[in-house]
Parts: structure tokens; C-alpha cells; sequence
């Protein structure tokens, strides 16, 4: 028996040397949830404050026009002030996510 632990000590100690030699930093990112959802939208018109109706599209081929899809959603603008009137043009194209219960994009005036 006393041989068996003396090759396991062996091994643990090779591994701890080579381990320490080896081994990198490894950093990893992750989010809340599967993924960080994202959709490309369209300003369509202000709600209230910084808040927006906003239409999901789809992007095409270098020249064309997107392509609205689905159902106005509402969506915050992160570059305008939480307790003043919005001030961002409909027809306005920007990347949106979803951040918690909450749609978010941010677009500067």
C-alpha cells in the first residue's frame, strides 16, 4: 500500500510543479441569462421622456433600405437625460439590447 500513495504523491507533486509553470491567466466574460440579445431597430416615434417606440429590422445588401419587422416595442435611449423630453428624430437606426426586464439602445442627439 505504502508504494501505491508514494506514486500518487509522485504524480501530485509533478503536477503541481507543472502546473504552476504552465498554467496562464484565463479571464472569461460572462452575462446574465444564455446571451446578450441585440436587434438593429428604427426609431419610430418618443412615448415619453427618454423612452421610444421602436420597430425591429432587418438589414439587406449595401445600398438597400432595412426592412421593418414584427411589432413596435418600446426601448430606452441611454444618451438622453432620464427626467427631460427626448429630443431623438423618428426614423433614427440604432442597435438594441435587452438588459434585464428593460430595452435599451443608445443614440446621441
Amino acid at each position: 500500500m505504502s508504494n501505491g500513495s508514494n506514486i500518487n504523491q509522485e504524480a501530485l507533486e509533478r503536477l503541481a510543479r507543472a502546473g504552476s509553470q504552465e498554467t496562464g491567466e484565463i479571464s472569461v466574460v460572462t452575462s446574465p441569462g444564455a446571451r446578450a440579445a441585440a436587434w438593429a431597430i428604427k426609431v419610430k416615434s418618443l412615448s415619453s421622456y427618454n423612452v421610444y417606440n421602436v420597430i425591429a429590422v432587418v438589414l439587406g445588401s449595401a445600398g438597400s433600405v432595412p426592412v421593418e419587422i414584427g411589432q413596435q416595442t418600446k426601448a430606452v435611449n441611454m444618451a438622453e437625460p432620464f427626467l427631460e423630453q427626448g429630443t431623438l428624430d423618428s426614423g433614427t437606426y440604432a442597435i438594441m439590447f435587452r438588459v434585464g426586464e428593460r430595452n435599451v439602445f443608445y443614440a446621441p442627439v
